[in-house]
């Protein structure tokens, strides 16, 4: 069926749903009986963020719990780590990609070589450099602290980075470098060519690579603006926009109008779909969504599709945050209903809900489907019990046993 010309508001924020993986109408999504549960939903997203907050969970956990329900996170950990189909790169932020698609950024691991090449950061750091691509060659697969010189090696003005850690970042941009897994969120590293199969070592031309992960984006994300496109996987506008041209004269990406899109002067805004991508007639999941997750991760476009203004407030004093530490939207009958501040006390096996609010015009079975995800999230992370710690206007009770 070809794609439509025009979406309402509602068939927009289907559209985009139904791309990144979500499934059911009302109530709680439901799990999949499969022995990967997570394989559809890393097909979907293609990209899977990292990130080092793990007051709940590691961010890269909850886009599989959020469209699939409980699952073994040891298991997504074997097999992002040790099936040998994922890998790691900046290719969003820090994310795993399939294997097959890192050289899609070879372009991008040319653009670090030649920016630490023009502002001295390959000669201020040759020896260091050549240190570790020996170490690593005679030694493999190491940690940071491994690869070290000496027992502490003293501060530099990166991030409070020792010569080696800068070092090791440097060769792991340019793509020489690669992660052979973490623990906790360290990673160790490796020679790329050790690691990865000869397929995953060759460069795809600029053009033709940045033409195929709009592609990607477009696939992703249903309906995109070019800023949407760009951003999945942050590419200049420049870029994105040539690739997103070429694309709409193959037929491959078809022009669309939305609802209420418009730009900050008030003209319509030009978005695109896929031409495989179709309209749900209908699509109204429940989820908690981490803040890393594509459905939310450019700001923009959250609040284009959900009329939800969101940010985290990590970085902002206690005294003057608004919802709470680390909020992770909440997400009714697909729509964007609220924002819950978590935390794991593993200590006493409870999930503390340090602040629950709602949005106004949130729907009447917000706080029954708020506590329903609760409760599953609970029991997925091994705790007993959730308990209602902070403030907030979403009424949920006081302590429920997951």
């Amino acid at each position: 069926m070809p794609a439509p010309s025009s979406l309402s508001a509602a068939e927009a924020r289907r559209v985009a749903l139904a791309a990144q993986g979500f499934r059911g109408a009302g109530g709680a999504t439901p799990k999949l009986r499969t022995r990967r549960p997570f394989d559809p939903t890393l097909e979907r997203l293609h990209v899977l963020q990292i990130d080092s907050v793990n007051v709940f969970a590691r961010s890269h956990y909850l886009p599989v719990f959020s469209r699939h329900g409980g699952y073994s996170p040891n298991e997504l950990d074997r097999h992002l780590w040790d099936s040998g189909e994922y890998t790691e790169y900046w290719a969003h932020e820090a994310a795993f990609l399939p294997v097959g698609d890192r050289p899609l950024f070879a372009w991008r691991m040319r653009e670090f070589r030649d920016r630490y090449a023009r502002d001295d950061t390959t000669a201020q750091l040759a020896p260091t450099l050549a240190r570790v691509r020996d170490t690593l060659a005679d030694g493999g697969p190491q940690f940071v602290r491994e690869l070290e010189n000496g027992p502490r090696e003293k501060r530099g003005p990166w991030w409070d980075w020792s010569e080696t850690k800068r070092a090791v970042e440097v060769l792991f941009a340019q793509g020489e470098v690669v992660s052979a897994g973490r623990v906790g969120f360290q990673r160790r590293y490796a020679l790329a060519e050790q690691l990865l199969p000869a397929h995953a070592l060759r460069e795809v031309p600029r053009e033709s690579a940045q033409q195929q992960l709009i592609e990607r984006a477009a696939r992703s994300l249903g309906v995109a603006t070019l800023a949407d496109l760009a951003d999945y996987h942050r590419l200049k506008i420049t870029d994105a926009g040539r690739a997103a041209r070429i694309l709409e004269e193959r037929g491959i990406l078809i022009p669309v109008s939305v609802e209420g899109w418009r730009k900050a002067n008030g003209t319509p805004e030009q978005a695109w779909m896929h031409h495989e991508t179709t309209v749900p007639s209908r699509l109204a999941p429940d989820a908690l969504l981490t803040p890393f997750d594509p459905l939310v991760w450019f700001r923009p476009r959250t609040e284009r599709l959900f009329s939800f203004h969101y940010r985290i407030e990590i970085y902002t004093p206690k005294q003057k945050r608004q919802f709470g530490y680390y909020c992770l939207p909440l997400l009714v009958g697909g729509k964007m209903a609220g924002r819950i501040d978590l935390k794991a006390d593993r200590k006493a096996r409870e999930l503390l809900v340090q602040a629950a609010w709602q949005e106004d015009g949130a729907p009447a079975r917000t706080a029954e489907a708020a506590q329903d995800l609760l409760n599953q999230a609970a029991a997925w992370q091994g705790l007993e019990a959730v308990r209602i710690s902070g403030v907030g206007n979403l009424p949920l009770p006081r302590h429920t046993n997951a």
